[in-house]
């Protein structure tokens, strides 16, 4: 369904700049008076919050790409794990990708967020935002809407707010079929928000993917609940004396249960020796 182009909102840039980077995603902004896009691939985060027909529908895409990619069928659970991970880590960027760039939160209900994976990449439909958290010296503090927060870490916990505020409803729609409850599934969440964001920061060019790993030292320091653990970076030293970034995950993908010798740098299954050889042979590719 075609959706017509938005009038620019305070995230427009960011969101522009994400498609530039990764033009894998693109995110639409909508009109008080669009109507969400249906049809095709197109799923209401909502729909996914009930958990009902629109959610194995969803699941449905992930089975079939499992057994075309690797020619056996995962477990329900393992299924559930993988569109979990596949619809949160483009829905945290909505939230975390105008922070990182300009400073601002948006606030994102399910009700006004959509998604669809069918096509060539991603995309996502998004209510433009009623409201959205800024700094005082933002010029954007003048907009409709705006909600001026007194400093960097008010703005910091705007963040973790508007994710979970999006997430929750999600997770308790995912929660049955993952066989998850808690702490691993707030897990995976924050999970999402760090290594999305660490990765389109890579892609946004020389110096800020160091950026990003500070500011979400800062934003997951530990005990910023519902969210478990913190960033959790460190480095390891490659063959030559050089340093080879990497993280420790707060949840298992579960991709260890289709390929169990074909984990990532960042698993926490992955022993730090096997971490070396992975990230060394990625810098060299």
């Amino acid at each position: 369904m075609p959706v017509r182009p938005s009038a620019p909102s305070a995230v427009t840039d960011a969101y522009r700049r994400l498609s530039e980077v990764f033009p894998g995603f693109t995110v639409m902004e909508l009109e008080d008076g669009d109507p969400a896009p249906r049809g095709g691939g197109w799923v209401a985060a909502s729909e996914l919050a009930e958990g009902g027909p629109a959610l194995e529908s969803f699941l449905a895409w992930d089975d079939a790409q499992v057994l075309r990619d690797y020619g056996q069928k995962a477990r329900p659970d393992v299924i559930a794990s993988f569109g979990l991970h596949r619809y949160a880590w483009p829905a945290c960027l909505l939230v975390t990708v105008p922070w990182f760039l300009h400073r601002r939160v948006p606030r994102f209900p399910v009700t006004h967020v959509s998604y669809d994976r069918a096509g060539e990449g991603m995309r996502m439909a998004v209510r433009a935002p009623a409201s959205f958290a800024c700094l005082p010296d933002d010029p954007a503090a003048a907009l409709p809407g705006a909600r001026v927060v007194a400093d960097e870490e008010a703005l910091r916990a705007e963040v973790r707010a508007a994710v979970a505020e999006h997430h929750e409803p999600v997770l308790a729609g995912f929660a049955p079929r993952a066989r998850r409850r808690g702490r691993a599934l707030w897990g995976m969440i924050t999970d999402e928000v760090v290594e999305g964001l660490w990765y389109i920061a890579h892609l946004l060019g020389e110096g800020e993917q160091e950026r990003a790993r500070h500011e979400l030292e800062l934003l997951l320091p530990g005990a910023t609940r519902p969210y478990v653990g913190s960033a959790a970076f460190r480095e390891l030293t490659g063959p030559d004396g050089q340093a080879l970034p990497t993280r420790d995950r707060a949840s298992c993908c579960m991709f260890y249960t289709v390929r169990p010798a074909d984990t990532c740098a960042t698993c926490p299954r992955t022993c730090d020796a096997d971490r070396v050889s992975k990230l060394t042979a990625a810098a060299a590719s």
